[in-house]
């Protein structure tokens, strides 16, 4: 669908970044659990979840800006709007990182001190599902990235 320099750069920033999703929370952080004390292994994959929320913000950024510029592009060729698909999943993987890491991360420290109304594990459910959500997002964008132009 995107032929140009920006589409090509967001679908390899796309692809890029649903690829270290699934190596952290798919490989490392299962592995972690089974390796280490449970404790140990929580902190660790907090860490890396961590890191990766803070790239995702930058990642996530930049193809909102590429997702402008193909929306422009496509708009001045008469071939549509200038606020697409692929803005809309830029902007809700942006989204769930900020709800899902951010907003719950200073919950689930309360809910690990035992404070708070809610438990660490539905938070944990609940921040769990914001990442299945965003990974499921970018996987989207980067395949509509990749579709060949239409005809």
């Amino acid at each position: 669908m995107k032929a140009g320099l920006p589409g090509r750069v967001g679908a390899w920033l796309a692809g890029v970044w649903a690829g270290v999703m699934l190596g952290i929370g798919g490989i490392a952080a299962s592995t972690l659990f089974q390796l280490l004390p449970r404790a140990e292994a929580g902190r660790i994959a907090g860490r890396l979840f961590s890191l990766e929320a803070t790239a995702g913000v930058c990642i996530g950024a930049v193809l909102v800006l590429v997702a402008l510029q193909l929306g422009r592009d496509r708009a001045e060729r008469g071939r549509g709007s200038r606020f697409g698909v692929e803005l809309v999943l830029a902007l809700g993987a942006v989204g769930c990182i900020v709800a899902g890491h951010y907003a719950l991360l200073p919950m689930l420290e309360a809910a690990r001190a035992g404070q708070g109304s809610l438990s660490f594990g539905a938070l944990h459910a609940l921040s769990s599902g914001f990442f299945v959500l965003r990974l499921a997002l970018v996987a989207a964008l980067a395949w509509r990235l990749t579709a060949p132009p239409p005809a």
